[in-house]
């Protein structure tokens, strides 16, 4: 199957799903694929072929995107090396979860989440530690008699009972022995899943020195600005006091220019963020619900209100 037919089963299942999806990024360099919504839940999504292509910095520079957009980044994928990924099985690429579309559609569509994850050494499932617990418990049994029952050591089933998780193996054990279910869910869209393999958000990327002067400006009317990478957008800047965030373009107003423009409006209303591209002159108040201002009117700016009501005019102008 090529990339561009995986993209779009994917895409189409997520809109059975009931998501709001955005067009494709399909400007290089791209960090994600497309961007989807339903609900509270906002998923950033890369879809490959062979998830060996995804690499360390696009996987920073997701992670950094879900933190200031509110998202969930994710990889789907059909293979690594010349292994299919298995259905049901979450793996976790720099700190990113990744599954097969099989995995996707039980996720989304069924609203079944999976219940194993790879990690070093194994295949393994979150036990349940607290129904562990009750269940010996209610048997009467012993750490030294569950100990026996699964072949580890008494100190191993002691640390199932305090969170740690168990392998496929042990798992089935355990439901076998009790006749109870007691894995829980792998929950890909819990930002503080403990499988993940790094917690921090990775820092960001320098500012390209051409867009110096937007950051500056930026900054000055008292906006955080995060620098992108990989993004089809220079920045994104948030407001604390606003609990509001906006993706920034800059560049010559070309071809490429207005593509960019319009990924970001589509990308903005998927996760409820405001666009606006920076160019060296404006030939249109706005592409696609992204305002275009002038750089010369941006440096002019002297605080959030006026560039707020700046968007909003050349929104509000650009022809039906």
């Amino acid at each position: 199957m090529s990339r561009s037919a995986l993209v779009g089963n994917v895409t189409a299942m997520l809109e059975d799903a009931g998501f709001l999806v955005s067009d494709r990024c399909a400007i290089r360099p791209k960090s994600f694929d497309v961007a989807a919504r339903r609900g509270e839940d906002v998923l950033l999504l890369k879809i490959l072929g062979n998830i060996d292509a995804f690499d360390a910095g696009t996987g920073a520079e997701m992670r950094r995107l879900g933190e200031y957009l509110n998202a969930t980044p994710m990889v789907i994928g059909l293979r690594t090396r010349d292994e299919e990924l298995e259905p049901g099985v979450v793996y976790f690429r720099h700190g990113v979860p990744v599954f097969s579309p099989d995995t996707a559609m039980d996720l989304f569509v069924e609203e079944v989440p999976p219940l194993i994850y790879a990690a070093p050494g194994g295949l393994y499932v979150n036990i349940d530690s607290e129904v562990l617990e009750d269940e010996r418990q209610e048997r009467d049994w012993s750490l030294g008699r569950l100990a026996k029952e699964l072949g580890v050591s008494r100190r191993t089933v002691s640390k199932y009972e305090d969170g740690m998780d168990a392998s496929v193996e042990v798992a089935a054990q355990l439901e076998d022995l009790f006749d109870a279910p007691l894995t829980a869910p792998v929950s890909v869209l819990d930002d503080e899943n403990p499988v993940r393999d790094d917690d921090d958000t990775p820092e960001d990327p320098t500012v390209d020195p051409d867009d110096e002067v937007v950051v500056t400006v930026l900054t000055r009317v008292g906006y955080e600005v995060h620098p992108t990478d990989r993004a089809p957008f220079k920045t994104i800047s948030e407001d604390e006091s606003e609990q509001e965030q906006m993706l920034t373009g800059h560049s010559e107003f070309t071809q490429t220019a207005q593509k960019r423009a319009r990924i970001m409006s589509s990308v903005g209303r998927v996760t409820r963020t405001q666009s606006v591209y920076v160019v060296d002159r404006a030939p249109t108040d706005a592409v696609d619900g992204t305002a275009l201002i002038e750089q010369a009117e941006m440096e002019s700016i002297q605080d959030q209100d006026d560039l707020r009501d700046l968007i909003q005019d050349r929104v509000e102008e650009e022809p039906a």
